[in-house]
């Protein structure tokens, strides 16, 4: 440090010059690269920014930035998205309760179901063992379409037409219960198990046909 001492008219001056010192690694707003070059420890790259973004002047530069965005924002309005629900009222109410009947698709002819002989070549339909006067019934809704009584070949019958060119044939009856024309369900009572006509045994004989032709009952019963 030098100091100098100028005498003027009224005034004295005095100058004290100071030698500047070189600027640190620290100081200067751009690392020194070659020092840098030379740290071991850590990432270089990360080292330099981080040297770049903590100096002072950038830190008082973005500072002034950011207190200016803040104060600029706080007069600008933020629109609003408002997302209303419309609620609407459920009301539940209970139904009457009203009876109800169910009715069978399909069932066996009898009750109690043992089958003596099956379908087969030259024996078109299921024989159901019985006794006489055990009850015949429907195996599906429909309506009486024939009654037979003879002392041959079927005895006394009864054919159910069942819609969609769908029979039933229920032969070898010792009674016949219902008249033809009358609708039927499966709990109407056809007639009773005998042994009329061509027959061995009391039992039923029970034939299904499709648009005049046999089919094997069994594709129709339950299982």
């Amino acid at each position: 440090m030098r100091k100098i001492s100028l005498d003027l008219s009224y005034y004295r001056l005095h100058l004290h010059l100071v030698k500047r010192r070189k600027t640190s690694y620290g100081e200067a707003l751009m690392p020194d690269l070659n020092q840098l070059r030379r740290t071991r420890s850590g990432n270089k790259i990360s080292r330099f920014f981080r040297h770049v973004f903590e100096h002072k002047s950038i830190k008082r530069i973005l500072g002034a930035n950011l207190t200016l965005m803040v104060v600029a924002s706080s007069f600008i309005p933020t629109p609003i998205n408002a997302e209303f629900v419309k609620t609407e009222e459920i009301i539940i109410s209970a139904a009457p309760t009203q009876p109800f009947t169910t009715q069978v698709g399909t069932r066996y002819p009898v009750d109690k179901v043992k089958i003596n002989q099956g379908y087969r070549a030259f024996h078109p339909g299921l024989d159901f063992e019985g006794v006489t006067g055990d009850a015949v019934y429907p195996i599906m809704s429909g309506s009486v379409a024939g009654i037979s009584t003879s002392r041959y070949a079927y005895g006394n019958a009864v054919v159910v037409n069942h819609g969609g060119k769908i029979t039933s044939l229920y032969a070898h009856l010792s009674k016949i219960s219902v008249s033809a024309g009358q609708i039927v369900t499966t709990s109407t009572k056809l007639g009773e198990v005998g042994s009329t006509g061509r027959s061995s045994g009391d039992h039923l004989h029970l034939e299904v046909r499709d648009h005049e032709r046999p089919i094997n009952p069994y594709i129709i019963l339950p299982r």
